[in-house]
């Protein structure tokens, strides 16, 4: 299949995505957007529908049909305007109250603070048989986009752990093309939960390539899930598939799986200015579409979003999927599930 694909001059290069090598065409954030593809068709997996005509068979646990990874990015943990209140729980917390967050019980304290809804999010998933990752910023005080002490949610992040949902690493803006960035942030995140991260996803969905997967193999993270476009859901590289990159400049796969990030909730609203109705169709078209290939779909829902509208939104994906016989779940599992079963081996180009 891979040296088929290869052959397929147009599709190989939609795959590797040779446009974005050394694009000036870039946002003010140093991102490839959506409007700088030729490839604009991006609700067709066209590569992944190749392989699979080509012979590319999937399979997934308890025979389910088709993979979605739930993500959530963590980019803010309380509101500016509550600092102090967070701060007094941490407080306790540190003077050994034995509640878990200080003394006071996290159900008042979610009252207090919406985006401390960890156990709400992971109670939810549960409710439908899923799992998700939560990608954690790791800055430091000085840092652009500093919002919050790593070192103040290690009960958290063991709490997410121990139930089986997954943490990884949200890497900072500055981070997706330096390695010791990179290295620093990653073992930040080690040191405090005692044990090996695999995952990753860098903040504002920058992302250079072939440079940031080079780099996040070399750092020792397992997969990427940053690769999809702000501006626009879809398949970024006509796949639905997770795949091993390909670099062009050296002519070799690289050591790490991508998970293309599909559906991101601010890009429907914010980006694409979709409202809630117009949102569901596109994203009930992209589950179809992902379930007709026996792909895997990434979704990515921030946690300031799990309240309103957004929230009955995203139950309504899980239930929708939970319908379909989707296997729902993280970006870890996906990982070794894709690893123990081969499915990317160099002979298949995934």
């Amino acid at each position: 299949m891979f040296k088929e694909l290869q052959t397929n001059d147009r599709l190989w290069k939609q795959f590797t995505k040779q446009e974005e090598y050394d694009n000036p065409n870039l946002d003010e954030y140093g991102r490839f957007p959506y409007s700088s593809t030729v490839h604009k068709n991006v609700l067709n997996p066209e590569v992944s529908k190749f392989l699979i005509e080509n012979g590319l068979k999937v399979e997934y646990p308890e025979s389910k049909t088709f993979a979605v990874c739930l993500t959530h990015d963590i980019d803010l943990v309380y509101f500016p305007e509550l600092k102090k209140v967070h701060d007094i729980v941490q407080k306790s917390r540190i003077l050994g109250f034995n509640e878990p967050l200080g003394g006071i019980p996290e159900k008042i304290y979610g009252r207090i603070n919406r985006l401390w809804n960890f156990s709400k999010i992971m109670n939810l998933e549960n409710k439908y048989d899923a799992k998700s990752s939560f990608y954690f910023l790791a800055l430091e005080k000085n840092e652009l986009d500093f919002r919050y002490e790593l070192d103040e949610l290690e009960d958290l992040l063991r709490e997410i752990i121990n139930n089986g949902w997954e943490v990884g690493l949200h890497g900072g803006p500055n981070a997706f093309n330096d390695l010791q960035v990179i290295k620093k942030e990653k073992k930040k995140i080690e040191n405090l939960i005692g044990k090996k991260i695999i995952g990753y996803r860098n903040h504002y969905m920058k992302f250079e390539i072939p440079t940031t997967w080079e780099l996040l193999t070399k750092a020792g993270f397992k997969y990427d899930t940053t690769y999809g476009y702000h501006d626009h859901v879809g398949f970024r590289n006509g796949i639905c598939h997770p795949f091993k990159p390909w670099n062009l400049k050296t002519g070799k796969s690289i050591e790490i799986m991508e998970l293309p990030l599909i559906i991101m909730d601010s890009t429907l609203l914010n980006y694409m200015k979709l409202d809630i109705k117009s949102s569901w169709e596109i994203v009930k078209q992209l589950i179809d579409t992902v379930k007709s290939y026996q792909g895997t779909i990434t979704i990515l829902w921030h946690n300031n979003n799990f309240i309103g509208e957004m929230l009955g939104f995203y139950e309504k994906i899980l239930k929708y999927c939970n319908k379909k016989d989707a296997w729902l779940t993280s970006g870890n599992e996906i990982y070794r599930w894709w690893k123990k079963n081969n499915f990317f081996d160099v002979n298949t180009g995934l």
